[in-house]
């Protein structure tokens, strides 16, 4: 996404000196709910319906409680008698105990983030997001409130987070904090960050020294996920005239070789910090002219599942990125007939299977982008998630509503996109796991 992207002479929105009452009132809750007991629920959840490539991190299906056999020998015998013993059922794990205790709309809300205004979260906004139980924000546009403000407005969204036996669901809470003209949050506790390329100019030991210091200000302010860094190679030959990348200067650097060392570094900075990452734009947008924000029919002829702006990509799954975000372009030379985020080719065969992604598959925005407006809400959601995505992100939540009810009717009728919708959400429990996000104790 760039539609977010600060424009020369553009005034930063003023800060949160007003709530609205529904945010006074859920800045009174409290963001973690009490100890979870231990051992699993009565029933025990069905394994993960897995396919090669899309294992859940961390959280795998529970292991079956076959029976096992024992050759009992006896004295003289000439034979021996096979005895079959069921040994305990093993405790469910932390995600297990959750996914279990959801309601089918609980889980399909898990599956979404919805946009809030940073500066200006909008009541009507917050309660469409609450009321179809999503469990992941992205703070959008731009805020100049600074950390203890900010912090004060998404202890106010936790507050409001569903709840599973007493315990919360922990909201995960994300922003574009990459630097340069894309930056939302702002002002006293946050420092300016420096566009991708003043950052790539930079030794990876210094980028990663200041990445970690930028990750301690958005977790200081309640922020557990960038949706950075860019892994775009944009060749230097197309430099500007690359609309979503290049034109603002987000890219660290011309060559696979500079954009991997540094999209690594500030990953491994954050990392230090705990605030997850994100790498973006899965294949990559380099190689494109158009911007998928603001235009439709945006194709790379270029790139291949072969091509060296994979790179960063390849190295930053195996350095353990957490989440992939994916872009909205048409590659022809890897699936010409599918937008990337829809293709099966791009996430369920070349990053699932071939680069072994194991982590949460983002979308980027399918509420706002023109590169997505002739397909309706509902297809866009479906579409994500049949071919393999996990998490579709919005900045428009008025188009959720029409979205999870399109994913909860396919669940009814197709039982292996089901399975495909409960994979999913057991990654994204995996990574709230991760993150400190759910109570396991």
């Amino acid at each position: 996404m760039t539609t977010r992207l600060r424009r020369p002479g553009r005034r930063r929105s003023p800060s949160l000196r007003t709530m609205t009452p529904l945010i006074m009132l859920a800045l009174t809750a409290t963001a973690c709910g009490p100890s979870a007991t231990q051992g699993g629920p009565a029933d025990s959840p069905r394994p993960l319906a897995t396919s090669p490539g899309t294992e859940t991190p961390g959280a795998g299906p529970l292991p079956s409680g076959t029976a096992t056999s024992a050759a009992s020998a006896t004295t003289g015998a000439t034979s021996s008698a096979a005895t079959s013993t069921a040994p305990p059922t093993p405790a469910a794990t932390c995600t297990d105990r959750y996914f279990s205790g959801m309601t089918p709309a609980q889980r399909v809300g898990q599956l979404f983030m919805g946009g809030v205004s940073a500066a200006h979260p909008d009541e009507t906004q917050l309660r469409t997001l609450r009321d179809h139980h999503v469990g992941s924000i992205m703070l959008t546009g731009r805020s100049s409130a600074g950390t203890t403000v900010t912090r004060r407005v998404v202890d106010g969204f936790r507050g409001q987070a569903d709840q599973v036996a007493g315990k919360r669901i922990g909201l995960m809470v994300a922003t574009d904090q990459e630097g340069g003209r894309v930056q939302v949050l702002s002002g006293a506790g946050f420092s300016a960050i420096p566009s991708g390329l003043t950052q790539g100019s930079w030794p990876v030991t210094t980028l990663r020294t200041r990445a970690a210091g930028w990750a301690k200000e958005l977790k200081a302010a309640g922020v557990d996920l960038d949706l950075a860094p860019v892994a775009d190679v944009v060749p230097a030959g197309l430099g500007t005239r690359n609309a979503p990348i290049g034109y603002f200067g987000r890219e660290y650097g011309h060559t696979a070789g500079t954009v991997t060392s540094h999209s690594n570094a500030f990953a491994a900075g954050f990392a230090q910090s705990g605030v997850m990452t994100t790498l973006k734009h899965f294949p990559g947008l380099g190689q494109v002219i158009g911007n998928t924000d603001v235009s439709a029919n945006v194709v790379d002829s270029v790139t291949t599942a072969g091509s060296s702006g994979l790179m960063p990509f390849r190295a930053g799954i195996r350095a353990g990125s957490p989440f992939v975000m994916v872009s909205l372009a048409t590659y022809t030379k890897i699936d010409s007939k599918h937008l990337a985020v829809f293709s099966p080719t791009v996430i369920g065969q070349l990053l699932r299977r071939d680069m072994g992604f194991k982590g949460v598959v983002i979308s980027d925005d399918l509420g706002n982008a023109v590169a997505v407006r002739s397909f309706t809400p509902a297809q866009r959601a479906l579409n994500f998630l049949s071919a393999g995505g996990d998490m579709i992100l919005t900045v428009r939540p008025s188009t959720v509503p029409a979205m999870a009810q399109a994913v909860r009717t396919r669940m009814q009728q197709d039982a292996s996109f089901r399975a495909k919708v409960d994979d999913s959400v057991h990654r994204i429990l995996a990574a709230k796991q991760a993150a400190g996000l759910l109570v396991c104790r």
